[in-house]
């Protein structure tokens, strides 16, 4: 996801893993360059960790250069953790560089859990969410998604067991491939459009758009720097038309692309905090940036506006029949609600509890997902494992943070305004909840 800075610093092997002796508390741009280092020699072990990077091309090739085995790696990450220096006085009123000391901490832990992880510790799936996302979602019982299924039963047409009918009634609903560009193309600029009316954005900031195949996600964003980023979308399985903005928002604007363009203005350019230059999957920052995503779509596209849209402008563009829109939205409402038997899936899978197939088959039964949809999502927990808490859990803890600030009936400035603040900040998974959120 990330590329730009060009700052010239030689590393050095003691730059990743200073002596003992230097244990001592460092200036925080230090520890920033230090942690970067870090992460950098981690990916050179674990090909997915490092997601984006775009400070200085020397540093990545020196990682490159010289592979520190895991331990040592280790080792110098517990010592940078010591040497985080309290909050100066004169920093205090700064409330983002409060945040940011204890964001460099939490992402160090989380460093240090993934290299045991790779060294071969196994972890349950809630300590495994805990240790590298500093959350772990609620435990739901198969009773938690029947009356959701209930609901869904009535409305959707047709005889025989309801995820076939769902799949069927779903069939309607495809963008038709040669149609795909100008849809997500039409999606994306509204998406534009609605956030660029709420935040400032860079005026170099742009995205170009891949259809790819082969892949365990349905869309992914590569941020490049220079408030750039590369969008791939997934064309193995079908497109339906609720996809369109939901990758046009999560995988853009006001989600990724704007979430990490926002990063690099305000804390790496205009504050110098080189540690946002790196981005490493497997850490706290990932809940952060899709709970974000997720809850974006709904900032953008607030109650009815989102149906709306879609039934005048993108059921056209799509060549489909927009007389069952308004169900279909209905439908796919309550199907959302049955996000977290995704959790459960693989929380079932990667204990051990249940196979691939087993696990599969949950997913089409309480997710209402395609058989094939369901493989792929498998796929996705051999890849990604706990990962999937921060789709659903990540959008929950978000979106009561910013209501728990601007208030349930507040105006769409106000949100628009709470949630970019969050967007361009440090804040950890943890500095969202209340005492009284679940889960945790």
């Amino acid at each position: 996801m990330l590329r730009w800075l060009s700052v010239c610093i030689a590393v050095s092997t003691t730059a990743i893993t200073p002596p003992r002796a230097q244990a001592r508390t460092l200036p925080m741009n230090s520890i920033a360059e230090q942690y970067v280092k870090l992460v950098l020699a981690v990916g050179q072990h674990d090909a997915d960790y490092v997601d984006a990077f775009y400070g200085p091309p020397e540093w990545k090739a020196e990682s490159e250069h010289h592979k520190p085995p895991v331990r040592e790696i280790d080792a110098g990450a517990a010592r940078l953790i010591d040497q985080i220096p309290a909050v100066a006085a004169a920093e205090r009123h700064d409330e983002l560089a409060v945040l940011r000391r204890e964001y460099l901490r939490r992402q160090l832990e989380a460093l240090r859990a993934r290299l045991r992880m790779l060294e071969g510790a196994k972890l349950t799936f809630d300590e495994e969410s805990r240790a590298l996302y500093d959350a772990a979602a609620p435990i739901h019982p198969e009773s938690f998604f029947q009356g959701t299924l209930q609901e869904l039963d009535p409305l959707v047409p047709g005889q025989g067991p309801l995820g076939e009918r769902y799949d069927a009634f779903r069939r309607k609903f495809v963008i038709p491939h040669d149609r795909l560009t100008r849809v997500f193309d039409r999606a994306i600029a509204e998406c534009r459009t609605r956030t660029l009316a709420h935040v400032a954005l860079p005026p170099a900031e742009s995205f170009t758009v891949e259809y790819v195949t082969n892949k365990p996600w349905s869309g992914y964003n590569w941020y490049q720097g220079q408030y750039r980023s590369l969008i791939q979308v997934n064309t193995d399985l079908p497109i339906y038309i609720d996809r369109a903005l939901d990758l046009a928002c999560h995988e853009g604007y006001p989600g990724h692309h704007v979430y990490n363009a926002l990063l690099e203005k305000h804390l790496v350019r205009d504050r110098g905090w080189m540690e946002f230059t790196i981005y490493p999957l497997f850490s706290p920052q990932s809940l952060i940036a899709e709970g974000t995503a997720n809850y974006g779509i709904d900032v953008a596209f607030p109650g009815s506006e989102r149906i709306v849209f879609e039934r005048e402008v993108l059921y056209p563009e799509a060549g489909l029949d927009a007389s069952q829109a308004v169900t279909y939205a209905r439908i796919r409402v309550l199907v959302d609600q049955l996000a977290y038997a995704g959790n459960e899936a693989a929380r079932k899978y990667l204990n051990g509890e249940i196979d691939r197939r087993r696990a599969a088959a949950w997913l089409t039964e309480y997710a209402m997902m395609s058989p094939l949809s369901a493989e792929q999502r498998t796929r996705f927990f051999d890849t990604y494992r706990s990962y999937v808490i921060n789709y659903n859990l990540g959008k929950d803890l978000v979106k009561q943070f910013v209501e728990s600030r601007v208030g349930t009936a507040a105006p769409a400035a106000s949100r628009w305004e709470e949630f970019a603040r969050l967007l361009a900040s440090p804040r950890l998974p943890s500095g969202l909840r209340t005492p009284a959120t679940p889960g945790r």
